[in-house]
This record gives structure tokens, C-alpha cells and sequence, in this order.
């Protein structure tokens, strides 16, 4: 029977010696469509691998349906791409993939001659948390690895050792400031407690930062350490693509190195982003510069509304700083905004002022030479003038340090990306990637933060770096889950969560197919001192058609972080509502009232607790 469409019967054995003759006379031969996105992922395959192929578009050419059931008959398969190395049938697109990944397809192209070399079997560019993850692992499975790391100074000068974004310049001094600022409001609730101190009680920033400081510095030098121990080739230096497979490595001392790999893994993470107005780069810092800030501060602008701004102005604030945020719209944009709001209520009755809705616009710097000559070090003092977003209110304020916390950009645009063709994207400098972190060409990887629609967080990057490196050199299927990934934001009334935001839930869901839980709670450490009644906050969103399964958790107190990491086990399990009611609380813990929650939002009722 003739293919459909077709209304004379075909040459059948013509077709049949044509096809064999293609397949012997091509080294690479592709039955593909113009159309199919597997097609074109082989073909980009071969490109990289720098192997020509010939390419017959089965939906171009005439007796295309005819070929493609010839090449059923041959294969046993019916899809395309059909792909035949030096007349051996791979087969589809997965299949051609495995075969580059287990060298058997690198094997078929021909002998060792025909198949380039390369100094290493990995590099890997960027030595943040997500790259040293992976470099380890990868050299544990026995390959032969690169690391390439280069911190570029802040305009103010400010550069740090191997380790990236968490270590140096983010959740680790972070979370170190923030417990300072803890143990200040502990030493106000001591006398309640029945301690009693005669001498003021005052902050030392200096002695903070260099205690912060030295710790960092023992972890830089512990990573080094590791790459060693480990046989991972690290290199201080700037790596761009000059050519696919190939780097320039430029150090400090502007000296330049070439290296070539089989496999590349982007791990470059992201840098603050500026306002772009005039002073910014000039007189403002950044979170890349405040832990090592040799002063303090002083009164500080922090201009964003980002979980960094919100954690930095919380830390300032609790070590006694006058600090006001500065926000162009809303608060923590992507979490839940309940939650949000909740954050910014507490900090400014803990002293934080807002300004809504401005923007900077100039910024301009007016030094006191008396200061400067009493106290050599202490920051100047900037005049900021920012305009409403809402009209042409003008405001004016004299500040003596303004922290820029307005979003990070990916560190790809200066990398040598367009030289080898991975895609970008425009907007924001993010990697696209599939489900396996591989870019558009095939032997270049992405993980961390730079990966476009993931989450920004250093455990995330350290899981998908150790997941890629099994499945690249160690047999492994398993990929980095994305979903219900738990995080804390650290302001002073932290805020844990997992799963999702009540707004996207309720998007997701539709709001009459969910049940919102919620509490407000009183640790009982803080009855005695008396502060902060009815301020921690805990609420579940539970999917009404799936057994009332908790598809959204969030928390408001102390020790957020701690209590969201056992319960995001759970609801890893698939945690219901009727599980949590079964299950014991500990007493008294704060974590308990999700134990005990069995008001909704529905209902309208207070919410209040009176008692424990």
C-alpha cells in the first residue's frame, strides 16, 4: 500500500538502494524535517563536535514519507531524527546524546585521529558553591578537571577569595550579622531575666568585621585546600570562549593562558545591579562591599525592597544605626506578600522608616573636613534626592552611607558566550536550559544562579552540581528537583517558607479549591521581656482536591530557617493537613502551632493567642 497521499506505488527497491547509499556515503547521516527541535539538537551536536554531516529533510523531499517507511523497515524506528554514524545506526535524538555522553558515538566518528583531544575532561568557570560541587564530585568519578575563578573589584575596590557569593559576600556574613544584631535585642531582654550590667552596652563594628572576616578567610583557604586534595587544577583567573571547546584564562597580572575541554560547566553566579544614575558607582556600596565595609556605616539608606535590602537594613537597624529602606513598589517581590507586608510592619516598629514608592535619581557627595581630619575613615556624607513614582513629590535627605540592594544581574554577558553560540537571555543575561542543566550546545552546562526561571539559592547549586557531574561521569539519571525548594529570609522577624505563595496558589489553584490555615504565635521566650505579642505569624495553604495537601508553608519568628527545614521534609513526602493534626507538638516550641492550627481564613476568626 502506498504511504497516505501517495497514489502511485513507489520504486520500493529504489528507494531502498538509496537509502543504504546515503548511509555509506556520508560519514554522519541525519533523516530529519526542517521543523523537528530533536532534529536541529542533533545537528547542533554534530556543529560543536565539529563533524560535517549530511542532512536529507524527509518533509522537502519527494518520496519523504515513502524513505521514512523504508527506514522503519531498516531501523525499527518511525521517528525522526534517524541518525547513522560511518553506517551505524544510533537512532533518535536520546539515543545520539547517550552515545556522546559514553563516547561510543566519539568512537564510531573514527580512529583517535579524527577525534580531537583536549587538556581536560571538564572546566568548569566560576569557584562559587555550585562550581566547587561539581568540580569535586567530577574529579572523585576520576576526571580530569579545571576550576577557574576571578572575582572582579566593586567600583569601590572590593574583591574576596574562592568560595562565591555565599561564602564571601552573602548568606555567611549575612547570617553572621544578623545573629549579632540578635544577641543586641538578647541583651535587652536579659534584664528581664534578672541580669544585671552596670557598663554601656555599645557596638563595635570593627571588631565584628574582622572577626567575620578571618572566618571567611579560613574557608577560602579550606576550599583550596579541597580542590587539591581532590586534584582539581584551580586557576585565579578571568575565562572567556575564544572558540568551541577552547578558553582564554587572563590573571591579575594580565597574563593569558589557552585550555580546552570535552565539557564546560557555567557556574558564574551574579553581581549586584547599579541604578544607573549619576554618584551611584562612585559613592554607594553594595552588599559586595558592606561585610568587609572598614567603618561603620553610620546612617544608612538602603534603596530596594529585596530579601538582601530588607536582611541588610534589619542587621543595621538591631546594631543601632538609623536606617531607612527606600522602595519603588512592593516588598520581597516573588514571595507571598502577606508575609511581606507582615516583615515591613515589624521593622519599622523596631525603628526601620520606609519611603514609599521613590526612586534616586541624583545622588551627590559632600565630605566634612572636620569629620574626616577628627576620625580618619568614618564614611562622608551624601545628599540623595529621589523622585516619587506616583507624582512630582521631590525628596531630600542627607545620609552617610546609601546601600544599593536592587536586584543582581548574571555574570554571562562578558564570557565569551556568542563565540560558541549559547543562547542568552536578552533581558536579564540568564542561561536557558532543559531539565538535564544543558544549554543549547551540547557539551556546555549551566547551574546556579545564573540558570533563567530557577531558583537563587546555594543549595540548589550545590545539589544540581553534584547531580550533573554523576550523570555526566558516574552512570546517574537522577536530576535536580526544582520544586517546593525551602529558603529564610533573614530579616529581624525571620521568614521561612516552602512551596508556594498564597497569591500564586491561588493562580495556580483557583482560590475556592484551597483552604488557607493560619495562627498568630507568641514565643515563650519573649513573654518575659514582654515584646512582640501576636507578631510571629504561620500559615498552610492546603489543595482541597488532593486530600487537602499542603502545597504552600510559611512562618514568621525566631529561628524560621530551622523550623521550615524539617517540615519542607515533609512536605517533600506529600504532607497533608490531617497528618500535621496528628501529628504531637513539641511544647513549648514555636514551631508546635502547626500543629495545632484549625482556624481558616475563610472563617474570619481572630486569630490571637492569649495563653500557650
Amino acid at each position: 500500500m502506498p504511504p497516505p497521499g501517495q497514489t502511485q506505488l513507489p520504486d520500493w527497491d529504489g528507494l531502498k538502494l538509496r537509502v543504504r547509499t546515503l548511509i555509506a556515503s556520508h560519514r554522519v547521516m541525519i533523516f530529519s524535517k526542517s521543523y523537528c527541535p530533536y532534529c536541529n539538537k542533533v545537528k547542533e551536536l554534530f556543529r560543536s563536535m565539529h563533524v560535517e554531516y549530511y542532512a536529507l529533510e524527509l518533509d522537502v523531499t519527494p518520496d519523504g514519507p515513502s524513505i521514512q517507511q523504508v527506514l522503519a523497515e531498516l531501523t525499527n524506528q518511525r521517528t525522526v531524527p534517524n541518525v547513522f554514524v560511518n553506517g551505524t545506526h544510533i537512532g533518535g535524538c536520546d539515543s545520539t546524546y547517550q552515545a556522546y555522553k559514553d563516547g561510543s558515538l566519539q568512537k564510531l566518528l573514527g580512529d583517535s585521529k579524527d577525534i580531537e583531544s583536549y587538556d581536560y575532561d571538564l572546566i568548569i568557570i566560576g569557584g562559587g558553591s555550585g562550581g566547587l560541587a561539581c568540580s569535586k564530585e567530577a574529579a572523585a568519578l576520576g576526571k580530569k578537571v579545571m576550576v577557574l575563578d576571578f572575582v572582579v573589584p566593586t567600583p569601590l575596590g572590593t574583591s574576596w577569595g574562592l568560595g562565591g557569593t555565599c561564602v564571601n559576600v552573602g548568606c555567611i556574613p549575612k547570617k553572621l550579622m544578623h545573629q549579632a544584631a540578635l544577641l543586641g535585642q538578647a541583651l535587652q531582654d536579659s534584664r528581664k531575666y534578672g541580669w544585671q550590667y552596670e557598663e554601656q552596652v555599645k557596638h563595635n563594628w570593627g571588631v565584628m568585621v574582622e572577626a567575620i572576616q578571618n572566618y571567611i578567610g579560613s574557608l577560602n583557604w579550606g576550599y583550596r585546600v579541597s580542590l587539591r586534595e581532590k586534584s582539581v587544577t584551580y586557576l585565579n583567573s578571568y575565562a572567556e570562549f575564544v572558540e568551541p571547546h577552547k578558553i582564554k584564562a587572563t590573571n591579575r597580572k594580565g597574563q593569558v593562558t589557552y585550555h580546552t575541554a570535552e565539557t564546560f560547566v557555567l557556574a558564574t553566579g551574579e553581581r549586584p545591579r547599579y541604578l544607573g544614575i549619576p554618584g551611584d558607582k562612585e559613592f554607594c556600596v553594595t552588599s559586595d562591599d558592606l561585610f568587609s565595609l572598614p567603618y561603620c556605616p553610620g546612617k544608612t539608606l538602603v534603596v530596594g525592597a529585596s530579601y538582601v535590602a530588607l536582611e541588610c537594613a534589619g542587621f543595621l537597624a538591631g546594631l543601632g544605626l538609623d536606617v531607612t529602606v527606600m522602595v519603588r513598589s512592593i516588598l520581597l517581590r516573588g514571595f507571598d506578600q502577606e508575609m511581606a507586608e507582615r516583615i515591613g510592619a515589624h521593622m519599622e516598629t523596631h525603628g526601620v522608616k520606609f519611603i514609599r514608592k521613590f526612586v534616586p535619581v541624583i545622588l551627590s557627595l559632600q565630605i566634612l573636613i572636620q569629620v574626616e581630619q577628627l576620625e580618619e575613615g568614618m564614611p562622608g556624607r551624601l545628599k540623595v534626592t529621589a523622585k516619587s513614582t506616583e507624582g512630582q513629590e521631590i525628596f531630600e535627605e542627607e545620609y552617610n552611607t546609601v546601600l544599593i540592594a536592587i536586584g543582581r544581574d548574571a555574570c554571562t554577558r562578558n564570557i565569551g558566550l556568542e563565540a560558541i553560540g549559547v543562547n542568552i537571555n536578552e533581558k536579564n543575561g540568564k542561561v536557558p536550559v532543559n531539565d538535564e542543566e544543558q544549554t543549547n550546545v551540547p557539551y556546555v552546562y549551566a547551574i546556579g544562579d545564573i540558570l533563567d526561571g530557577k531558583l537563587e539559592l546555594t543549595p540548589v547549586a550545590i545539589q544540581a552540581g553534584k547531580l550533573l557531574a554523576r550523570r555526566l561521569y558516574g552512570g546517574s539519571s537522577i536530576k535536580c528537583d526544582y520544586i517546593n525548594v525551602p529558603t529564610t529570609v533573614f530579616t529581624p522577624l525571620e521568614y521561612g517558607c516552602c512551596g508556594l505563595a498564597e497569591e500564586r496558589a491561588i493562580e495556580e489553584y483557583g482560590q475556592q479549591n484551597l483552604e488557607v490555615y493560619h495562627s498568630l504565635f507568641w514565643p515563650l521566650e519573649w513573654t518575659v521581656p514582654g515584646r512582640d505579642n501576636n507578631t510571629c505569624y504561620a500559615k498552610i495553604i492546603c489543595n482541597k482536591l488532593d486530600n487537602n495537601r499542603v502545597i504552600g508553608f510559611h512562618v514568621l519568628g525566631p529561628n524560621a530557617g530551622e523550623v521550615t527545614q524539617g517540615f519542607a521534609a515533609a512536605i517533600k513526602c506529600g504532607l497533608t493537613k490531617e497528618l500535621l493534626d496528628e501529628t504531637i507538638g513539641i511544647h513549648p516550641t514555636c514551631a508546635e502551632v502547626f500543629t495545632t492550627m484549625d482556624i481558616t481564613k475563610a472563617s474570619g476568626q481572630d486569630i490571637s493567642q492569649r495563653g500557650c
